[in-house]
């Protein structure tokens, strides 16, 4: 089932190119998952503890048993974008992720008519994560990004990277905005207006504006018909997730996603709790965010000019060895230099995974199956951000500091920057 793409009006009859509406549905989707992700999450961690009367070790566990168990149906989520469109999927992930979000802020009253024990104040706040981390870090999210890149092809990596730039600095200064938020209206409060913006603004906008691709509209990719003479990019035959598992490419790229997926998201998880070990206030933490949010824009800006004209295997490489020096950033946060090599490193990491994320499997695998093969790949990184809170919570507990979840982190990120410098890529060419 489609919906007219003439409703309520008719795309190609627009003076300019109608991609780049899709361009700002496309930001505007991903922006409003911020309640999703850990950046947002982060932000009500302490209210949620002390809301429902449980340790950050166990909001940790909720947080790792919620957030798995979304991964598992991510696969699947992709599957039907690839089958109903952006239109309707963009518009239902979002009016269900409101609802989650609903839901979350109600999680202490439900949990006190279940009996206001401990077990059961974690189940609720588990289905809590649950329905967050599918519908928004998942479902809404791939939909919104992978929406967008079904209508560029030679200025793919222009409009990716303008996006990125803005989606970074929105995730960046997200945390210091909610915390100031929580402290004038409360974490109640600042939930209803997430999904009232949502629920109610972005569901709106996606049914009205958003169209699954070009061709169903009438028009060609990037707005004009390449002519003969001018350069383009072929675009790679498409390969289905069978054939994608089968390829190294594929494997180094998703786990090297995952592991900024861990990681960040267990700095992130933590940030107040990091910083005091560091000797730092909650200020502090969550100032980080803003040198962090610079570096990433600024790496944004340079590589989606960059990628339309490069391979992407340098920029995974680059991607890896900041992350490892974001790594030596924690380990050293009581250092000056430590706060500034952990938001150099995970700032220019963020931005670098910004582009990559959106550019790596549409370029090696194909247009016809990105929802899917995307749609896995997330999973991955889903399943790896459950693993880094709780891995950091724990070692926190048994050692008594962060440094070691912090060290393997680094030895994990070491041996896949390896393996990016090892694996052959080739991906399409350009032709006359």
């Amino acid at each position: 089932m489609r919906i007219n793409t003439d409703w309520p009006f008719e795309p190609n009859k627009l003076k300019f190119y109608y991609g780049w509406i899709i361009w700002v549905a496309s930001a505007l989707g991903i922006l409003c998952t911020i309640p999703g992700q850990t950046v947002g999450i982060a932000a009500f961690t302490d209210s949620l503890i002390t809301a429902l009367n449980i340790s950050r070790t166990e909001l940790s566990m909720a947080y790792l048993i919620g957030t798995i168990a979304s991964s598992f149906y991510l696969t699947w989520a992709g599957k039907w974008f690839d089958v109903l469109g952006a239109r309707i999927m963009i518009s239902t992930a979002s009016l269900c992720f409101s609802l989650s979000i609903v839901y979350l802020s109600f999680v202490d009253n439900i949990g006190s008519l279940l009996g206001g024990s401990t077990l059961g104040n974690l189940s609720v706040i588990t289905l809590g994560f649950f329905l967050i981390r599918f519908l928004g870090q998942g479902a809404l999210t791939n939909y919104s990004r992978n929406a967008l890149l079904l209508w560029f092809n030679e200025k793919r990596g222009l409009a990716v990277g303008m996006r990125t730039v803005i989606i970074s600095f929105g995730f960046s200064t997200a945390p210091l905005f909610l915390s100031n938020a929580i402290e004038i209206v409360g974490w109640k409060e600042t939930l209803w207006y997430l999904a009232l913006i949502a629920g109610v603004g972005f569901t709106a906008i996606a049914f009205i504006f958003v169209r699954d691709n070009p061709k169903s509209c009438g028009l060609e990719m990037d707005g004009l018909i390449s002519n003969y003479g001018i350069r383009t990019k072929k675009e790679v035959e498409s390969a289905t997730l069978l054939q994608a598992k089968k390829n190294p490419i594929f494997w180094v790229y998703s786990l090297s996603f995952c592991a900024h997926a861990m990681f960040i998201t267990a700095v992130i998880f933590h940030i107040t709790s990091i910083f005091a070990e560091a000797g730092k206030s909650p200020v502090e933490a969550f100032s980080y965010f803003v040198p962090a949010a610079i570096f990433s824009t600024t790496t944004n800006m340079v590589t989606s000019w960059l990628s339309d004209k490069i391979n992407l295997k340098p920029l995974l490489i680059l991607m890896l060895f900041v992350f490892a020096a974001g790594c030596l950033g924690v380990i050293n946060l009581e250092k000056e230099w430590g706060f500034w090599l952990l938001a150099f490193g995970f700032g220019t990491g963020s931005g670098l995974w910004g582009v990559l994320t959106n550019l790596t499997f549409i370029r090696f695998f194909g247009p016809n199956h990105i929802g899917e093969i995307s749609g896995f790949s997330a999973s991955l990184s889903v399943f790896a951000s459950a693993i880094g809170p709780a891995l950091f919570s724990l070692g926190y507990d048994l050692f008594g500091s962060y440094t070691a979840p912090a060290r393997l982190s680094l030895l994990l990120i070491m041996c896949l920057l390896g393996a990016s410098i090892l694996t052959k890529q080739k991906e399409p060419e350009r032709t006359c």
